[in-house]
């Protein structure tokens, strides 16, 4: 067993009970212990003098103490008060209940005191600040040094953590990894792995912690590049059916409306794919409205053209059912035959769905996840697409595609990403934006705001319902007792308080996940058919039908939802020839929310929303729990590093083209870091497994 599988609980001043608590953080080992890397660091090395201090001022002052003095101010608050001087002035000291400093510090004694600098430029005071005899300082425990700041969970403290680091690196000696190949990293200028490790943890100074991060970051991009080339590499040796097209004209002179040159490109890019004689597997992202079934159409006629069958996978009925119905629509004219099959259809209906689909009478097969299921045969299935990417997994995916001979593989994303990030986070996915609305799609004006609006708003829904056009109202949780959040709007609640109080002479109606599945569809359905005026949801209408008379969203607590999550809510709306409007209630989330919601005000962009949302809470986040595929980055960050990423790209292009198999000693390390990153992944049932 290698060092750094060792157990946590083996190091100095851990044990069994704080190697539970360090669990919570995804620290079990030695080596998940040296890499977790500080989220911040607090720069001790900059010394003022007492006369020199200004309030705001977060710095180290050299000072000698009087006799600490305790006072009970009330019960439960007790202070330390002591007073620091220089040859320049006296700083006074504050402590709230930490009586026992009045034993740990000597009258006369000269200590290093760490803190922000309150009162006034004459009388200037600490509150709680850190401390250590002069004796002590400087030798990157409290004062004196660039400290490192960790994430911490209850009952590991920064001075565990950091000590319990430090006795890491102690262990592993010189036998810390370096997957970086001699050759790399001297081309690239970047530090040895021990300098690097030490210096990210307890850096000597500014500069070396600035080599220390710029090698780390490389290395973790270097490493996921690789990897995902590899993996690429893999697939191209996949065969697919080679689909002899003619050409889509036929195709678009019978569309009813013109595509754009980004439809128009992204189906080029398919096409070149589906007749290259290997496996297409790509992805279409765009944005809510960009036109991506369009395109999943025209490789829908090129297979069909070719004699062979696709099947169109959605996450739920209805939008199954929307698909089926815009898309039979649209094949009719050409002579095509499409067909829908869900769970919820009746046996006779499935059992003629069944026979067409093997029979071939059935060309694009519409459903939802019953495609998948054992009795599902097709006669000549050439491709397979689904309909939002992140609501299926890897597994899915490849049951569907095994239905068919080299399958095709085409995924639709409405998650708008930069297109260097989405190459990196769909590794298994060649990518193709759609990065152009069609003309006529109108911008829904978006507002955020307060309480005090509330009674405008309820104006302007009447208003706007009183003239035939829909709402939706959405909600962060579906009941009261779910969440123990106060102020929280739940669906079930104020979905009756809407309909009994505030539009007692509207027709308001209620959807959320928990309601059985033919329950939602028969809201929605209404709701798509105009017999429902206002209607009250969770995020169960994230990915739903298209209401062209639905113009209003009113979001509750919209601090409580992502960016991202919120243009998608958004999307619901402006989907037909009216004036559409999103109107978001801050919530509780004060200032911080309100500048995070003013970004939706401010852009309709998806793809300027996501980066925004991207740059807020990270990937994870971003994604939902392990949805994005990619192993959890610990240092690089792949918005504000994106020049180390190029650069990582380039360099694990080369050391690939040089050695494919990555059997030359010098790259060894660099193998076993990939294949542990694929093996994490894989485990985790992200996208690059």
């Amino acid at each position: 067993m290698s060092v750094f599988d060792t157990g946590v609980r083996y190091i100095k001043g851990v044990g069994e009970g704080r190697a539970k608590l360090m669990e919570k953080l995804g620290v079990r080992t030695l080596g998940e212990l040296v890499r977790y890397f500080p989220r911040a660091y607090e720069d001790r090395t900059v010394f003022k003098r007492v006369q020199e201090l200004m309030p705001g001022d977060t710095v180290c002052v050299r000072a000698a103490v009087t006799q600490p003095e305790l006072y009970h101010v009330r019960r439960g608050l007790d202070t330390i008060r002591l007073s620091a001087a220089d040859d320049t002035g006296i700083l006074r000291i504050v402590f709230f209940n930490q009586t026992f400093i009045r034993d740990r510090m000597a009258p006369g004694e000269t200590y290093i005191f760490y803190g922000k600098v309150t009162g006034t430029a004459r009388r200037p005071e600490m509150q709680n600040p850190v401390f250590e005899p002069e004796s002590e300082s400087g030798r990157g425990m409290h004062t004196g040094a660039i400290v490192p700041v960790y994430a911490l969970t209850a009952g590991i403290s920064q001075k565990i953590m950091s000590n319990a680091v430090r006795q890491g690196l102690l262990l592993c000696g010189d036998k810390l990894p370096d997957p970086l190949p001699p050759s790399v990293r001297e081309r690239h200028c970047l530090a040895q792995a021990r300098f690097s490790y030490n210096n990210i943890h307890f850096p000597s100074d500014l500069d070396a912690l600035e080599l220390a991060r710029k090698r780390l970051i490389f290395e973790e991009l270097f490493i996921l590049a690789a990897a995902m080339k590899i993996m690429r590499g893999r697939r191209s040796a996949k065969a697919g059916r080679v689909l002899h097209a003619e050409g889509c004209e036929e195709f678009f002179a019978a569309l009813p409306f013109e595509l754009t040159g980004a439809q128009k490109r992204a189906i080029h890019e398919a096409a070149r794919d589906m007749a290259s004689g290997v496996a297409m597997n790509r992805l279409i992202q765009g944005d809510v409205g960009s036109g991506k079934t369009a395109v999943a159409a025209a490789c829908c006629y090129l297979a069909w053209k070719s004699g062979c069958q696709s099947a169109l996978m959605a996450p739920t009925e209805l939008l199954a059912e929307q698909h089926y119905s815009s898309l039979a629509a649209m094949f009719e004219p050409l002579g095509m035959r499409a067909g829908l099959l869900t769970g919820g259809m009746t046996a006779k209906k499935r059992r003629d769905a069944l026979s067409k689909i093997a029979l071939g009478e059935i060309d694009v097969a519409i459903g939802t996840h019953a495609l998948i299921s054992d009795s599902v045969t097709f006669l000549d299935l050439a491709l397979v697409i689904t309909d939002e990417q992140h609501r299926f997994g890897v597994r899915q995916r490849s049951e569907l595609t095994a239905k068919g001979e080299c399958a095709h593989v085409l995924v639709m994303s409405a998650t708008p990403i930069p297109r260097t990030l989405a190459l990196m986070i769909y590794g298994d996915l060649d990518v193709s934006v759609i990065d152009e609305l069609p003309p006529g799609r109108q911008r829904v004006e978006t507002f955020a705001v307060g309480e005090k609006y509330r009674t405008r708003v309820y104006e302007f829904t009447r208003a706007l319902t009183g003239r035939g056009r829909q709402a939706y109202v959405v909600c962060p949780a579906v009941e009261d007792s779910e969440d123990e959040v106060p102020g929280l709007v739940s669906a079930v609640e104020y979905s009756e308080k809407l309909a009994a109080e505030v539009f007692p002479d509207r027709r308001v109606a209620l959807v959320h996940g928990r309601m059985k599945t033919k329950e939602k569809d028969a809201v929605m359905k209404a709701f798509r058919a105009g017999e429902i005026d206002i209607l009250v949801a969770t995020t169960v209408i994230e990915v739903g039908v298209d209401v062209p008379n639905a113009v209003l969203m009113i979001v509750e607590n919209a601090d409580r939802f992502g960016l991202s999550q919120l243009h998608q809510l958004r999307g619901r709306v402006g989907r037909g020839e009216h004036k559409s409007y999103c109107i978001l209630f801050e919530g509780a989330g004060g200032a911080a929310a309100r500048e995070r919601l003013d970004v939706l005000c401010r852009h309709g962009d998806g793809f300027e929303v996501a980066k925004r949302d991207l740059a807020l809470r990270g990937p994870g986040d971003f994604f939902g729990s392990r949805q994005h595929g990619l192993p959890e980055l610990k240092i690089a960050s792949l918005l504000s590093d994106m020049d180390i990423l190029t650069t990582a790209q380039d360099a694990a292009r080369e050391t690939l083209e040089d050695d494919p198999e990555l059997r030359k000693p010098e790259n060894a390390a660099l193998s076993a870091s990939i294949h542990e990153m694929l093996n994490q992944a894989a485990a985790g049932g992200g996208g690059l497994s």
